[in-house]
């Protein structure tokens, strides 16, 4: 796969200060979409081939089911057409997505998480951002719809980035990208960003501290980190670390008490810290669906006491911290 559908976002990133940096994160971006990059890429590829022409509409991102809304519904063949092919882009992880009328029902409805975050966090009207593990890109166009100017996500899986491309086959919007990269593939010395959004990333990480240190360095002095993650209910400072598997997840590494993730939030330089959320994960918001077919939340809490996981841990809680690099920082 060569770079085209990425280059339109990487112009509009260099010319919005950050020039000194797009051909790293093209290069970058260039060798992970190789020709060794993943099995199912040719899979993929195929899927994307096979999007049909659709009518002209109007991109509508301020709404919970992202999309395209036509003047009328499609007719039955061109209708199956674009269902078929968006499906062999299957699991679909986040969304929902609405395109001429075939809904996208993602195992996640991302748009209950957006709607906790959106009020709590600094206006994003011609903001620069930057989405770590954003997946498909569902919160980069919502983030759009509230006015930011720009948003590059990142998320080292290749599906994700496949399934971003076939839904701005249609959206259309030059002002984001999901490019395949984790935050380890930056540039080291990137910096700049006005909101850096980090959602559903942090637990996933051996070195939490690690991670909230590349987080505070990518924004500007001044700028707003928005963190979401796992965290254990209740007060004082208490950290979970998983022996095994957690909610049937193999790579879940540290749950820690809002009282502990301030305070690694305040050893790592920000400040203004403050949780604006914190809410258990319920099947209304993480289930499977016809396009995202595998094991999902349900399944993996305790059928006798679904306040526990299988393993006997607490069931998801997630919380929402907002935090600031300061303005005098290095």
């Amino acid at each position: 796969m060569d770079l085209t559908p990425f280059e339109p976002f990487l112009d509009r990133f260099g010319r919005a200060g950050f020039g000194v940096w797009r051909e790293a994160l093209a290069e970058r971006t260039a060798l992970r979409l190789g020709t060794q990059a993943h099995g199912d890429l040719p899979h993929w590829e195929q899927a994307l081939a096979r999007l049909p022409d659709l009518p002209s509409g109007r991109a509508r991102l301020d709404r919970p089911c992202v999309g395209v809304e036509g003047s009328g519904p499609l007719d039955a063949h061109l209708g199956r057409s674009l269902t078929e092919a968006l499906m062999a882009l299957h699991p679909w992880r986040k969304g929902p997505f609405c395109i001429h009328g075939v809904q996208i029902d993602t195992e996640w409805r991302s748009d209950l998480k957006w709607d906790r975050v959106a009020g709590a966090i600094a206006p994003l009207a011609d903001r620069l951002v930057l989405d770590v593990g954003c997946g498909n890109g569902y919160h980069g166009w919502r983030m759009l719809g509230a006015g930011a100017r720009l948003v590059l996500g990142i998320d080292p899986t290749l599906l994700f980035v496949l399934q971003w491309l076939a839904l701005n086959r249609y959206l259309a919007w030059d002002d984001l990208a999901v490019l395949p990269l984790g935050i380890e593939d930056l540039p080291v010395d990137l910096t700049g960003f006005d909101t850096v959004f980090s959602m559903g990333v942090l637990y996933h990480r051996r070195s939490p501290i690690d991670h909230l240190m590349d987080l505070r360095r990518l924004l500007r002095p001044g700028g707003e980190l928005v963190l979401e993650t796992l965290v254990l209910d209740g007060e004082g400072e208490r950290l979970l670390v998983p022996p095994g598997r957690y909610a049937a997840m193999r790579n879940v590494w540290f749950i820690p008490s809002v009282d502990a993730l301030a305070v690694w939030l305040g050893r790592c330089g920000f400040t203004g810290i403050r949780a604006v959320d914190v809410t258990r994960t319920g099947p209304q918001e993480q289930r499977s669906t016809d396009w995202m077919r595998f094991r999902s939340l349900p399944d993996h809490l305790d059928p006798a006491d679904p306040s526990r996981t299988l393993e006997g841990h607490p069931a998801p809680v997630r919380a929402v911290l907002i935090a600031n690099r300061p303005e005098s920082s290095p």
